[in-house]
C-alpha cells in the first residue's frame, strides 16, 4: 500500500521532471515546484533537502522510464546485433519520437545545461551514456564470439559511434521535431550494423 507521504514524494518527482525537462534545471525555481505540486516549503523540504536532491530523484525516475521503453522486448532476442537494432528502434521511435518528456531528451538537455555548472550532476548523466556504450560494446563482443562479425572491428569505437549518433539525432530532433531526423538516423544505423556482419 502506497502511503500519502510516498504519493507526495512521487508527485514532486513527476512534476519536477516535467519542469526540468521544459525549463531546464537552473530556470526552474523552488517556487515553480511549489506551485506545480501545491505544497508549502515545509511540505517540500519534508521530502527533499534541496532542489539538487530533487534533481537526483528526477534523474533516477527518468532513467527508469527510459529503460522501460528502450529495453522492452529485448531480453529474448538471441542475436546480439538484432538486440542492438531493437534497442535503437525503441530509443529513437518509442522514446525520442514519442515525446516521452515534454522538452525532448531529458538526458541530453540536462547534460548540455549542467556541463560546466555542476560536475557531479553532469557526470551522473555522462556515466549513463558510458554505461549504454559499454552495453552495446558487450553485445558486439558477443556477436564476435558467435563469429557473426567481420574481422578487425573495434567494438569500443563502434559502440561509441552508435551512442554519439543517437545523441546527435536527439539534439537535432529536439530543435525542430521533424520525425524524418530520427527515422533517417535509425535507417542508417541499421544499415551500419548490418554492414558489420560476416
Amino acid at each position: 500500500m502506497v502511503t500519502k507521504g510516498l504519493q507526495t514524494k512521487q508527485n514532486i518527482i513527476v512534476k519536477s521532471l516535467d519542469l526540468f525537462s521544459v525549463k531546464g534545471y537552473y530556470n526552474t525555481s523552488v517556487n515553480d515546484i511549489l506551485e506545480a505540486t501545491s505544497l508549502t516549503k515545509g511540505g517540500l523540504y519534508g521530502h527533499f533537502q534541496s532542489k539538487e536532491d530533487i534533481w537526483y530523484a528526477v534523474y533516477e525516475e527518468a532513467v527508469t522510464i527510459w529503460k522501460n521503453i528502450v529495453f522492452k522486448d529485448v531480453r529474448n532476442i538471441e542475436d546480439p546485433l538484432e538486440r542492438i537494432k531493437k534497442v535503437l528502434d525503441n530509443d529513437l521511435r518509442n522514446y525520442l519520437g514519442a515525446h516521452i518528456f515534454s522538452g525532448g531528451c531529458f538526458f541530453l538537455n540536462m547534460l548540455v545545461e549542467l556541463t560546466g555548472q555542476s560536475s557531479t550532476m553532469s557526470n551522473c548523466i555522462l556515466n549513463g551514456f558510458i554505461d549504454f556504450s559499454k552495453l552495446i560494446n558487450q553485445w558486439l563482443k558477443e556477436a564476435h564470439e558467435k563469429n557473426m562479425l567481420k574481422p578487425g572491428i573495434k567494438f569500443n569505437e563502434v559502440a561509441s559511434f552508435i551512442v554519439i549518433s543517437v545523441n546527435g539525432c536527439a539534439a537535432l530532433y529536439s530543435s525542430i521535431r521533424d520525425p524524418g531526423i530520427w527515422k533517417l538516423t535509425l535507417s542508417q544505423l541499421n544499415f551500419y550494423i548490418s554492414e558489420l556482419k560476416q
